[in-house]
């Protein structure tokens, strides 16, 4: 799933969380990609393109086994949880944080070409549904509606709105052979693709930080939920604490 709609993930975790800053959400989600840009710089993961890109189907994110394998992603989900709740007292903010970088694997495994391993060195089975590969229009429709459903969960304004919907229209191009756009300057160069993704990454997060800052919105009919949820993680916060 491209970038805009990992953010898009954090609404949703902050609506069920209301008192966890909306900062720490947001790298939560995008942690294994983060990790991803880093192993290919670094030459431990590696991404390979065809010598005509088309598309996202002629990109090959070919061996990740790091950064986007089942095991990696439970373990760190399940370290943070265990660091943030266990070590450090803040029990809503380690189970939000540890939910967030579990949404990638899964979101990942919507969309994805059969590239997702169990583990480190487990070369088979590969996981992924290959909407990208066989089907990637319908990709497009799939992460639009998931994106447009965060924000509308989340209730936010029509800047946050008009964010979510271009930034899945600006990856229209790779999802669509027939719709020239800038993704045949990446043929043969993947480190590009690896740069491309890190600045989508990085100003998704900034903007979807920015349009979503404030207090959580709330309708009438919402206060009550809102009000006893934040009452429970009150209670549950001073409770880990007096421990």
């Amino acid at each position: 799933m491209f970038a805009v709609d990992h953010a898009a993930t954090a609404l949703l975790l902050k609506r069920r969380y209301p008192s966890v800053p909306i900062a720490p959400l947001l790298l939560a989600v995008q942690a294994m990609e983060l990790a991803w840009v880093t192993l290919n710089y670094l030459g431990i993961e590696h991404t390979t393109t065809e010598p005509v890109v088309r598309s996202v189907a002629d990109i090959h994110l070919a061996w990740m086994p790091y950064s986007h394998s089942v095991m990696t992603a439970l373990g760190a989900a399940v370290l943070a949880w265990a660091v943030i709740e266990l070590g450090m007292g803040q029990r809503t903010l380690g189970r939000a944080v540890a939910l967030g970088i579990a949404s990638h694997l899964v979101l990942d495994l919507v969309t994805h070409a059969h590239d997702i391993v169990l583990w480190p060195g487990r070369i088979s089975p590969r996981l992924g549904l290959g909407l990208y590969d066989a089907a990637p229009l319908a990709a497009f429709a799939v992460e639009m509606a998931y994106g447009v459903f965060c924000w509308w969960i989340y209730r936010g304004g029509r800047g946050l709105l008009a964010f979510v919907v271009l930034g899945n229209m600006a990856n229209l191009s790779l999802l669509s052979p027939s719709i020239p756009g800038p993704e045949a300057f990446l043929a043969g160069r993947p480190l590009v693709v690896v740069t491309l993704i890190a600045l989508q990454i990085v100003v998704t997060l900034l903007l979807t930080g920015v349009l979503a800052r404030g207090p959580v919105p709330t309708r009438r009919r919402d206060h009550g939920w809102l009000d006893d949820q934040r009452s429970r993680e009150t209670v549950a916060n001073r409770t880990t604490e007096a421990n």
